[in-house]
């Protein structure tokens, strides 16, 4: 069976992420997201890809490559313009023969689920519980079979949620050829499926996990549950001295120095320089060639390649990109002093410790406080001894 793999889009509420990136390509411990979804579908026995691609396709193009490096086979389409789901499968039609798996690019499954929606017949739907369906599509069911969908709403009808899993023949692109555009001017995939629903066709099926990615801060709980499957590698150098409990990977070439402690699940890429007496707590990742040092601690953060957290730094529960540089002395406060959930342009992240998103290639000066809920947009250069919070565009000098 073929799976066609969503992974044109831009992901606009990921800036500055993806400022740089595609969104698929946001490194989860260590490996983009839509490495992760490729290999829970090859587990699930599919050897057979086809991503479509558009924002930024040549980075997904150069990182998978045919496949071969992960067992399978690729195939690319390009869709040259974003203009909604619907439009981005049509891009695939003349590439699939048969019955075929869809999934959005930016999600997390476990190898279980698709075996198990694979097994059923199409037209099937993965659909998902959520505490909090107001923020996605939701499903209404009668047994498993789909009688509704709705779009977002402040009273959804139902806590069931498209999962945006499906498993089709190649039936569904007459219905995908006559989608018109969308209240929010896109061909949207979810109004093909109108006619199937009419008609009782349509099947769910409940997955037993799944977590979307559509903010920032989403990342960092998709990290800490990918972080939960590695297991212990130790091939960098490790100084007398060191401390390290649970479960912690530490890439080739990478020195953890002595007096440091590192508690798991985390990762640490290659070719790091790690200490002295730095305080790596747990699910955090630490990508390639990153110096973390003296007297800096970091917990359940990702901090992408190439970036300097060299002295006496603090940073929780945040997203840091590639290439940054933090003066020595720079924090990050991840707490309001009430304890209430932190709001980020005005949305309610429903986390109550929430640090900051740092673009790429930012550079910090000595001794500088991020406030809760910052947002920092890409090559920003910030003064010595400044604070900052809000949103801060990129390549803002700020002083």
């Amino acid at each position: 069976m073929e799976c066609v793999v969503l992974a044109a889009g831009e992901g606009k509420r990921m800036r500055p992420l993806t400022a740089t990136r595609p969104k698929v390509m946001i490194p989860l411990a260590n490996r983009p997201m839509t490495d992760h979804l490729v290999c829970a579908a090859r587990d699930a026995g599919i050897s057979e890809f086809i991503l479509v691609v558009g924002y930024q396709e040549q980075a997904v193009r150069d990182y998978f490559g045919d496949g071969s490096d992960f067992g399978v086979s690729i195939r690319y389409v390009t869709q040259r313009r974003q203009k909604g789901t619907a439009d981005a499968l049509r891009a695939a039609e003349d590439q699939i023969s048969g019955p075929f798996l869809l999934l959005n690019g930016d999600m997390i499954l476990r190898s279980r689920d698709i075996a198990a929606i694979v097994g059923r017949d199409p037209p099937c739907m993965g659909i998902s519980q959520s505490d909090h369906p107001e923020d996605f599509g939701v499903v209404t069911v009668e047994g498993d079979r789909v009688t509704g969908l709705e779009e977002k709403s402040g009273t959804p009808r139902s806590n069931l949620i498209n999962a945006g899993v499906y498993l089709f023949s190649p039936a569904i692109f007459p219905a995908l050829r006559s989608v018109g555009t969308s209240p929010r001017g896109e061909l949207e995939l979810t109004d093909a499926l109108d006619g199937l629903i009419r008609n009782g066709t349509l099947r769910a099926h409940t997955l037993s996990f799944w977590l979307d990615a559509g903010y920032p801060w989403d990342l960092l709980d998709a990290n800490a549950t990918l972080l939960g499957d590695i297991g212990p590698k130790r091939e960098g150098t490790i100084e007398d001295g060191v401390s390290i409990s649970g479960s912690v990977s530490i890439g080739k070439g990478t020195i953890v120095k002595s007096g440091t402690c590192i508690e798991g699940p985390c990762i640490i890429g290659t070719e790091c320089r790690i200490g002295p007496h730095a305080y790596i707590r747990g699910s955090t990742s630490i990508g390639d060639r990153c110096h973390i040092g003296h007297s800096t601690e970091i917990k359940n953060s990702i901090v992408m390649h190439d970036t300097r957290i060299p002295h006496f730094n603090y940073i929780g529960d945040s997203i840091i990109g590639s290439g940054c540089n933090f003066g020595a002395g720079t924090k990050i406060a991840n707490l309001r002093h009430d304890h209430g959930n932190v709001v980020i342009r005005g949305i309610n992240t429903r986390r109550v410790k929430m640090g900051a998103v740092i673009g790429d290639d930012v550079q910090f000066g000595i001794n500088c406080s991020v406030n809760v809920g910052t947002v920092v947009g890409s090559r920003v250069r910030v003064a010595p001894h400044t604070a900052i919070e809000g949103w801060i565009d990129e390549e803002t000098k700020v002083r």
